[in-house]
């Protein structure tokens, strides 16, 4: 890991563990983020993203989940090694997430400065009066008119805009050097959304801290984002820097979601869809998990029998699909 990078993970492997048995959730994910960078992972619901951002919070439900493989190295040391104590004094603290619905992380039974307060005091040594005033402070620089009033009230006094704000303030109270934003503007409107994301960019300068975003929206990575990593059934399938991505998708699936995004004078004709849906983690396909949807792989037996593994190709992006350009074909395993 260089200088540069603050969070890379490599190989990592989460199984849930289930009466039905085994669900692959997240298989051999690797990628890295710098610090100051935003990357962004996405994907279909299902595909694993927010289960690698549960992982490295080390926050994966256990039973029925475990990581049972891989390395999460934050700024020289392996969370995954890392004692429940120690990781304590992380989560929260050094890395930070901001959860997709703040209804169900807010508690709903003390007002949100009591929230804000507790997360100062349990990571910074304030006393009672100083993590008020912080608490404050943190709602006054997400935008939150008369913090002094809105520290004393409950979340369901709030609108959503509102709530996310809270979220956000809770988070880098502690000034993080990675927030990790998962689906962050899900429930919001776009005039909303917009200034979440404005918000985020802003905090991300002052702050000088990395985000891992973590959305099913390619309009906001191509606004927002450096670098991207596209998930599908638990593994990583194309990892790029954003321009390129956009401008020369190489995986099928990735071509499928940008097809998929309305554009400006369409109106009047039908969005582009992926046939089929995201697989059911007990019972993966064989060889690529997208060939069942792909309109190559769905008629190609060595797609349906020989899974391809992530790969780079020209221009240091990788790929994980016999098609697409620059995969090394002369040492493809034969049939």
């Amino acid at each position: 890991m260089n200088n540069d990078t603050l969070l890379d993970a490599q190989g990592l492997c989460v199984d849930f563990f289930t009466e039905e048995g085994i669900a692959h959730a997240v298989q051999n994910v690797s990628f890295s983020v710098k610090k100051g960078q935003t990357f962004a992972l996405v994907g279909e619901s299902g595909c694993g993203k927010s289960v690698t951002a549960l992982s490295i919070m080390q926050l994966v439900p256990d039973p029925p989940g475990k990581i049972v493989a891989g390395q999460i190295n934050f700024d020289g040391r392996n969370l995954v090694e890392l004692s429940e104590k120690c990781m304590r004094a992380v989560r929260g603290n050094r890395i930070a997430m901001i959860f997709q619905e703040p209804m169900t992380s807010l508690n709903p039974v003390y007002t949100v400065g009591e929230q804000i307060v507790e997360a100062i005091q349990l990571h910074q040594k304030k006393s009672e009066t100083e993590a008020w005033n912080l608490a404050v402070e943190v709602l006054r620089q997400v935008q939150i008119p008369d913090p002094a009033q809105r520290v004393i009230e409950y979340p369901h006094q709030m609108s959503g805009g509102m709530r996310q704000r809270v979220m956000i303030a809770m988070a880098i109270s502690c000034k993080p050097q990675l927030l990790i934003a998962d689906e962050p503007t899900t429930a919001l409107d776009v005039t909303i959304q917009a200034q979440i994301l404005d918000l985020l960019g802003e905090l991300q300068q002052q702050n000088k801290m990395s985000i891992l975003l973590i959305t099913h929206d390619l309009g906001i990575v191509e606004e927002r984002a450096s670098e991207v990593a596209v998930m599908y059934a638990s593994k990583i399938a194309e990892k790029s820097d954003c321009k390129s991505l956009f401008d020369k998708p190489l995986h099928p699936y990735t071509q499928g979601l940008l097809k998929s995004l309305p554009r400006v004078g369409f109106s009047g004709k039908r969005l582009h869809t992926i046939s089929g849906v995201v697989p059911d983690p007990l019972h993966f396909p064989t060889g690529c998990k997208f060939h069942p949807r792909c309109p190559i792989g769905c008629t190609d037996k060595r797609c349906q029998t020989i899974e391809p593994q992530l790969r780079k190709v020209e221009g240091g992006r990788e790929v994980a699909c016999w098609y697409a350009p620059g995969y090394e074909k002369h040492d493809d395993p034969k049939l």
